[in-house]
């Protein structure tokens, strides 16, 4: 796929994600607990993602792949994605949806120009630019214009 591909499913991601933020908020605020609305979607996103492995399956792991993966890697992004998905379903129906989403994705963001700029995650290195800043100070001037009330 080339890399207009890959910038459109990006794009389609993002498009995704607003959309399940915004009705799971409305399961959170209906069932009066945003942690709960995180455990009713991580379950349905469990069932799809069996249904997909089960459509799309090669192979499994090998026990030495397996034994590999060093253990936290098992359940930090899991807690780390419950903690984040279950406060935007909590500050969503306070915040509004541009607003929670642009705030949001300005923090995600920001983290991403520092892991990066260092290496952290074992991801590549991707030094901090003068593009990179006046970026990043565009975006904080967009969230401030789309939420100036």
């Amino acid at each position: 796929m080339n890399n207009y591909g890959l910038l459109i499913l990006a794009f389609i991601g993002g498009v995704f994600l607003a959309l399940q933020g915004g009705l799971n908020a409305q399961l959170g605020v209906l069932l009066r607990n945003p942690l709960l609305a995180s455990l009713v979607a991580f379950f349905s996103s469990t069932i799809f993602a069996l249904i997909f492995i089960l459509f799309n399956f090669k192979s499994l792991p090998t026990n030495f792949q397996i034994k590999t993966i060093p253990f936290y890697l098992w359940f930090t992004g899991g807690f780390f994605s419950v903690i984040g998905i279950s406060l935007y379903y909590y500050t969503i129906p306070k915040l509004g949806i541009s607003t929670m989403i642009s705030i949001g994705l300005c923090g995600q963001l920001i983290f991403a120009v520092i892991a990066g700029s260092y290496g952290w995650l074992n991801l590549p290195l991707e030094p901090i630019t003068l593009k990179k800043t006046i970026g990043i100070a565009s975006m904080i001037l967009g969230i401030v214009l789309i939420n100036i009330k």
